[in-house]
């Protein structure tokens, strides 16, 4: 579906530009990273993918962005393989000039949302912030989700309300991710931390999908190298 007519991309982006925290959290994480840049900055271990609908709007706009390659990492070709494989057709692997170069304004929805996306309910209702669980080990937010701000939870929700509320099959492609977090937690024994729309952190149970409201003056657990 073309919802480009509907929400402008730059309309998009600029109302969902709130930092994830109120301070760089790439300076806490790119210390353990041997490329000395941020994860989430760096396409050997998260690359970033856009809406068609972005790329149209950023390829004539910025020199931020190309079409990625497959041949910027030391990636085995298989892996390139099932990257690609797996990438919807509605969108594009980017690569970046990197976090020395970035263009603020030109920053695609994947990078503004990271490490989240949006969590719903096997019932259909999107009920908040759920983490890329496979960056628990290397994404330093996800340790400390207490630093997320009230604003950034506030656009990412408005954001996906209005996405979801023109585009059903984006709904469904994470409906469909959902039921992976539930399966990915259910495996583990772990409940997973949701950042609700109601702006209360909770547990999700991934069986029964209960919601256990996290105590007052608590934190999520820690993980990877920033386990306390």
């Amino acid at each position: 579906m073309d919802w480009m007519p509907l929400l402008p991309v730059r309309s998009l982006y600029d109302s969902f530009d709130a930092p994830v925290t109120p301070f760089d959290c790439g300076a806490l994480c790119r210390v353990h990273n041997p490329t000395g840049k941020p994860f989430c900055c760096d396409i050997c271990h998260a690359v970033p993918a856009v809406y068609a609908q972005e790329w149209a709007y950023l390829a004539p706009r910025t020199d931020l962005w190309h079409v990625w390659r497959g041949d910027e990492c030391p990636t085995p070709p298989e892996a390139v393989d099932e990257l690609r494989a797996q990438t919807p057709d509605s969108m594009i692997l980017l690569a970046c000039l990197g976090p020395a170069h970035c263009q603020r304004p030109y920053r695609s929805i994947s990078c503004r949302e990271f490490p989240f996306f949006p969590y719903l309910h096997s019932d259909g209702r999107f009920l908040g912030l759920a983490v890329e669980w496979e960056y628990e080990p290397t994404c330093w937010v996800i340790s400390h989700l207490q630093s997320v701000t009230p604003q950034y939870r506030r656009e990412f929700v408005a954001f996906y309300d209005r996405l979801f509320a023109v585009w059903d099959d984006e709904m469904e492609a994470y409906a469909a991710r959902s039921e992976e977090l539930r399966e990915h937690y259910a495996a583990l024994r772990r409940r997973a931390p949701l950042l609700h729309r109601n702006g209360a952190d909770y547990w999700l149970s991934p069986t029964s999908e209960r919601l256990t409201k996290l105590p007052a003056g608590r934190a999520f657990p820690t993980h990877g190298v920033y386990q306390e």
